[in-house]
């Protein structure tokens, strides 16, 4: 009787040793029974973070655009991320739903919710949040060797961006991610963290906006040393060279017009260090053209 009982005891204990809890950017409590072999991503970025993390296999729902690594192309699509097929989320039994707070309607969040699908919410806001994100997703996955060694190599890789770049002469900086209507990135965006990092201001960090629209008059009166542009695709945006119709802009008059593509420095993942060092590269290159 008594080795009946420690062995109850013994699986009780293993039961709750096995439960995996974490907190989301949200601020929530997680929790699963056991880690998760049914994972749907709700943002192209959440799709390529637990590729990093590992968990890549798991995936068995993903939202369009999930594009990266090739594995991605080929997982079934629960809708766009700012438009979910909500039914067909439900369809695939996922025991892990990761959404992304601020690019996934809440309503559709909260009908999630409502329908008793585990849910955990990603918002990386700073450079930083990046390799913590990796290690929770390896958690809740069961994937936390991997995961844990592709923080190291991020935050040792950040590391030495901030050793080589940390006290270079700031270089005001205005980020362009679309140009009808003309839109940047606030203080509080990630991307606005990454032109820190390289020793940039960004003319716009005082808007709270996490992607303001702003007018032409106010990017003149800012007057950037360096304008940078994203847009949709892998190929430099024409309209970065309508710029050059205001001659008496530094950015202009130092030829410090660049391109950076979006799928390495507006995506929440670790491939953000790519564009950052490019982005680094690009305020070097200005600031050797001061004494030019």
């Amino acid at each position: 009787m008594k080795s009946l009982l420690a062995l109850l005891l013994l699986a009780t204990a293993l039961a709750v040793q096995a439960e995996i809890v974490v907190r989301d950017d949200a601020g929530r409590e997680v929790r699963l029974a056991a880690p998760a072999k049914r994972i749907v991503s709700l943002a192209p970025h959440v799709t390529e973070t637990l590729f990093a993390a590992g968990a890549g296999e798991l995936i068995v729902g993903a939202v369009e655009y999930s594009d990266y690594p090739e594995a991605a192309k080929k997982i079934p699509r629960v809708g766009g991320f700012s438009r979910l097929d909500l039914e067909a989320v439900v369809a695939l039994k996922p025991d892990l739903v990761v959404g992304w707070q601020s690019g996934n309607s809440s309503a559709h969040l909260e009908k999630l919710k409502a329908f008793g699908v585990t849910l955990y919410l990603t918002q990386s806001n700073h450079i930083d949040d990046i390799a913590p994100t990796l290690e929770r997703l390896g958690d809740l996955a069961g994937t936390a060797p991997a995961a844990r060694a592709a923080a190291k190599a991020y935050r040792d890789r950040l590391a030495g961006l901030r050793a080589r770049y940390s006290g270079r002469p700031a270089v005001r900086t205005f980020y362009e991610v679309w140009y009808q209507p003309l839109m940047t990135v606030g203080g509080k965006q990630i991307i606005s963290d990454a032109i820190s990092l390289c020793g940039g201001e960004n003319v716009f960090g005082h808007l709270t906006t996490m992607a303001p629209a702003v007018t032409e008059e106010a990017v003149i009166a800012a007057n950037p040393e360096v304008i940078i542009a994203s847009g949709m695709g892998e190929a430099r945006p024409d309209w970065v060279d309508n710029w050059r119709r205001w001659k008496s802009l530094a950015a202009v008059s130092r030829d410090n017009l660049f391109f950076i593509p979006p799928s390495i420095i507006q995506r929440h993942t670790p491939r953000l260090l790519d564009g950052a060092e490019m982005l680094c590269g690009h305020l070097e290159k200005a600031r050797e053209r001061r004494a030019k």
